[in-house]
């Protein structure tokens, strides 16, 4: 008789990776099956998807719980900018090169709000986004307050037609989707993940363990400020026009992410995926009734809050014990 087998893959993991596969070679091939709209719909749900799993990083893993992420969506969208018109990058580069220098100015701010703790640190990162926006509207270059256009040449780098710019844009959203939720999974499968997994749970625990909480936090507060400089670099590849407001909004860049989060279930990998298409299916139903539809998705977060507390997925992951993405260990005991 053998002992017990401690594994992560589970039968509903393995399904979805199959599906997951043949998903992703049918969305890789969407640019000739899908129209323009559909290609701009697609990849705008890619990019709040890579938001919401960042964020989701940062508040259900590490209790880091910001209301400032649009700081570095808008830095990244105004460095693409920056970097191509004054230092004659290409987009692409550009856009890599927004996320290495959110990551190091990603330091020294840690290294200030991380002073402050709970609501304090909520309210401090979204003081350091309006910084970032002040600043950004002072700088004339790049239009000021007023904000400024992509030069055409500069778009023209992507691809000569409007149909190949636009097929690029939905390939670099895919692409950076991927990335992300590949990231974040290997990222939760390391040793860093079962420490940032230790201190959601129990900091005080944590500690006597003999985990470093600070560098700890420090590793995924500067690894999401790069890759959401990056998303919001891509971001404003697709809508080729900046503007403070636009680029800072926390309406658009975090309230939204935050409701995607909490409604598909904060603290998984599935939530983010299940709060996405929740958040796009409501927006496209009810867009055309203004503010009713700012009603309903309060009103449908207030429900999902009193009835599922851990979200749509974690309601459903209850209830059939089931992990698409294999993160927990199970214990397979042999049968007599």
């Amino acid at each position: 008789m053998t002992g017990p087998r401690v594994t992560r893959a589970t039968r509903a993991s393995r399904i979805a990776m199959v599906l997951g596969a043949v998903t992703l070679i049918v969305l890789a091939a969407a640019p000739w099956w899908a129209g323009r709209a559909d290609l701009r719909l697609m990849g705008e749900i890619f990019l709040y998807l890579s938001l919401a799993c960042l964020w989701n990083l940062m508040a259900g893993y590490a209790g880091l719980v910001s209301v400032g992420q649009q700081a570095f969506v808008g830095f990244g969208g105004y460095m693409l900018f920056a970097l191509t018109i004054f230092g004659g990058l290409h987009p692409v580069v550009a856009i890599a090169g927004g996320g290495v220098l959110a990551a190091l100015i990603s330091v020294p701010i840690a290294t200030l709000i991380f002073r402050l703790k709970g609501a304090y640190f909520a309210i401090g990162t979204w003081v350091m986004a309006e910084v970032f926006r002040l600043a950004f509207a002072q700088i004339q270059a790049l239009g000021g307050g007023s904000g400024t256009s992509l030069p055409v040449a500069i778009v023209k780098e992507i691809g000569r037609k409007k149909a190949m710019r636009e097929s690029v844009s939905y390939w670099l959203a895919l692409g950076a989707v991927l990335c992300v939720l590949l990231a974040v999974y290997v990222f939760l499968r390391s040793r860093r993940g079962l420490a940032l997994t230790a201190i959601r749970d129990s900091e005080v625990a944590a500690s006597g363990l003999g985990i470093d909480i600070w560098r700890t936090k420090l590793e995924v507060y500067v690894v999401t400020s790069a890759l959401t400089a990056v998303i919001g670099g891509l971001i404003f590849l697709q809508k080729l026009r900046i503007s403070p407001d636009a680029a800072f909004s926390v309406n658009d860049w975090t309230a939204f992410v935050i409701f995607i989060v909490v409604i598909g279930g904060i603290g998984t990998l599935e939530g983010p995926i299940i709060g996405t298409l929740i958040f796009f299916a409501l927006r496209e139903t009810l867009a055309d009734f203004g503010t009713i539809y700012l009603m309903v998705l309060g009103l449908v977060a207030i429900v999902v809050m009193l009835k599922a507390p851990k979200g749509v997925w974690g309601l459903i992951r209850d209830r059939f014990d089931i992990e698409l993405f294999p993160l927990s260990y199970r214990v397979h005991h042999p049968k007599d």
